[in-house]
């Protein structure tokens, strides 16, 4: 079928059609001007003949006049003999000078002859001699002989050019009809390449419709054609009270994908979530993406929000079985924003704002599921400003930091702080870092954020080194930090712009940021130290912990988490678990800091354990920039 449709084949169809075309039209041309000769042959032949006759007639007549005369000359008989005396004569000049070949040279031969016997015939009208009657007879006889044969050599001839024209057009015709049953071929080959061609166009037109309303990468709807079928399902449920629910199903930490595997293993991943997702639901159910990470699925006549969210579930199960991207084995989750019809909107554009809506609470809430209400909208609208608030709040230095500081375990001497980001919001006031610190991570605001709070970090342990103090400074780095190779370049140039030593910051960085990607974090931590910067695994114990990357990565310390030391002197689970950990760090060489401490039994329980460096609100409480040096002075002094 594909032969009908090649341009080879429509150039070689059309080419013939027109030259077959072309053959046709030329026989029929050759055919007409063939039929023209001939009339006009037999025709001068014909008129020829017909002179001839006529010739030959008037001979006749005079023959017939010349014996009545004989017979008895009266004036009866004389008249019609006058009146056919060279009454021939002017047919005879006529095939002389304008007759064919034939005729010219035998008129030629016998106008002589004719116009001797004329000459005779008067001679017998004035005297009636005898003997000049029958010399005349004589002439008349030759005549009459040489004419017949004339005659009968025109219809011989016309007879023989009517068999050469009749075998020239057979010839002719069987070639029109080879040429026409040609040009029948030509013409059914022509209509079948137009046929494949609109086949072509069609499948064509289909091809660009599904595109139009597909997405190129799953194959599922896009958003227009989501657009179209609900607002065609929302006027249907509005009509016959059957409930639809639009559903808006968000991957979480889809952009470690990306970002640690590529582009091409986040489009293998997104193609097997669209399968799942098109197997978890009827398939009365439209299934579409949206853009990213991010689908909708349609659920006309789904009855009620409980059975909705059942199949939010179902799509969430479906989602949590295991995904194999190039021999890799990676779990995947997804947040689900539940809106419906007519309950919630009847407009499918606001039915879908809804949707996400909930769906972002669902993620925020760490929920998997919810379902729209009101509330959520005036939450949602809340995240949308915080979010950009909290984005001019980094560019216009609403931020501050604090500092705890931290000791050693056994002498209890100052051997650094770290930095705690503070917002002062300029109508709320005080904003709670456990508050705008998940916002920055959700919302691609953490890595600004982090080199925000190393800068003035920085800045304030140059103003200290300047006051005679020379205090080391900690700073906690988010994960999407470490998925980025131009991560240590910043950090360098925020180093010789401050004009320290590398040595007096220290960047802790949580277990899961390592997990997300090793390799990219491994490279990445080995390129911090290889500028002399000290690196911390905070919070160690909470996360996916492997032993295997404190060996394969060069960090300096090892930091416990406040979960277990706070209640190690009460829980002997906890006391057994910082026991290990210090014991841990010990065995990589690592320095083993403990924070969370909040009574001098919890520090000397750690000091006992062999745990170097302690924080806590026993120590201090994080202190204002200002208040650092007044607190270092006191502390000096006491321990003097």
């Amino acid at each position: 079928m594909r032969l009908w449709e090649g341009r080879a084949t429509a150039r070689v169809a059309t080419a013939g059609l027109t030259a077959g075309l072309l053959v046709l039209a030329g026989l029929a041309l050759w055919s007409s001007v063939s039929a023209q000769a001939t009339t006009a042959h037999v025709r001068d032949l014909n008129d020829s003949s017909e002179r001839w006759s006529r010739v030959l007639e008037h001979i006749n007549v005079a023959d017939n006049a010349l014996r009545d005369l004989q017979v008895k000359r009266t004036e009866q008989t004389i008249e019609p003999l006058q009146n056919s005396v060279a009454s021939a004569r002017g047919e005879l000049e006529w095939l002389r000078t304008k007759g064919q070949p034939d005729d010219v040279a035998v008129a030629s031969r016998l106008l002589p002859l004719y116009d001797q016997t004329g000459a005779i015939l008067r001679k017998v009208i004035a005297d009636g001699d005898p003997l000049q009657a029958d010399q005349a007879s004589l002439a008349h006889s030759s005549l009459r002989r040489q004419i017949s044969t004339q005659i009968g050599a025109k219809r011989l001839d016309t007879t023989e050019y009517l068999r050469a024209a009749d075998e020239k057009n057979a010839s002719l015709r069987v070639a029109q009809i080879l040429a026409f049953v040609l040009d029948a071929f030509l013409v059914g080959l022509f209509g079948m390449v137009l046929l494949g061609h609109r086949r072509k166009i069609l499948r064509q037109a289909a091809k660009n419709e599904h595109e139009a309303h597909h997405d190129a990468l799953t194959g599922l709807a896009n958003r227009t054609l989501l657009a179209r079928r609900m607002e065609t399902a929302v006027n249907k449920a509005c009509k016959k009270n059957e409930p639809l629910a639009l559903l808006i199903v968000d991957l979480d930490r889809f952009k470690e994908v990306n970002d640690s595997l590529g582009h091409h293993s986040g489009d293998l991943l997104l193609r097997q979530v669209a399968n799942r997702l098109s197997w978890a639901v009827r398939d009365t159910d439209l299934v579409a993406r949206l853009g990213g990470d991010e689908f909708a699925v349609l659920l006309p006549g789904v009855g009620s929000a409980e059975n909705a969210t059942m199949v939010a579930e179902k799509i969430l199960g479906a989602l949590a079985m295991p995904v194999t991207l190039e021999g890799l084995e990676l779990e995947i989750a997804g947040s689900v924003g539940v809106a419906l019809c007519p309950v919630d909107s009847m407009d499918g554009h606001e039915l879908l704002r809804h949707a996400d809506i909930a769906m972002y609470a669902a993620k925020r809430e760490k929920s998997g599921v919810a379902v729209y209400d009101a509330r959520l909208h005036e939450r949602g609208a809340s995240q949308l400003t915080a979010v950009t608030e909290l984005r001019h709040a980094i560019d216009r230095g609403e931020l501050f930091l604090h500092y705890q500081p931290k000791a050693l375990a056994d002498t209890g001497a100052v051997c650094g702080v770290e930095a705690l980001a503070r917002w002062q919001h300029p109508t709320r006031g005080l904003v709670r870092p456990d508050e705008f610190i998940p916002i920055a991570e959700d919302n691609g605001l953490i890595e600004p954020l982090t080199r925000y709070v190393i800068d003035a970090a920085l800045r304030q342990c140059r103003a200290w080194q300047d006051a005679g103090w020379e205090v080391p400074v900690s700073v906690n780095v988010g994960a999407a930090c470490l998925l980025h190779t131009e991560f240590p370049g910043d950090v360098s140039d925020l180093i010789k712009r401050h004009g320290l030593p590398a040595r007096l910051l220290t960047l802790e960085i949580t277990e899961s940021a390592i997990i997300s990607d090793p390799d990219r974090a491994v490279d990445v931590l080995r390129h911090l130290t290889d500028l002399g910067v000290r690196l911390s695994i905070d919070d160690f114990g909470t996360g996916y912990s492997s032993i295997s990357y404190l060996r394969s990565m060069r960090v300096h310390e090892m930091k416990l988490d406040r979960s277990f030391v706070t209640h190690m002197c009460t829980d002997a689970g906890d006391s057994a678990i910082v026991h290990a950990l210090v014991a841990l760090a010990r065995n990589f060489g690592l320095q083993a800091v403990a924070e969370g401490v909040e009574d001098q039994d919890t520090w000397t329980a750690l000091a006992e354990a062999g745990c170097d460096v302690v924080q806590g609100y026993f120590l201090s409480e994080p202190l204002p920039a200002e208040e650092v040096v007044a607190w270092l002075g006191d502390r000096a002094a006491a321990h003097a």
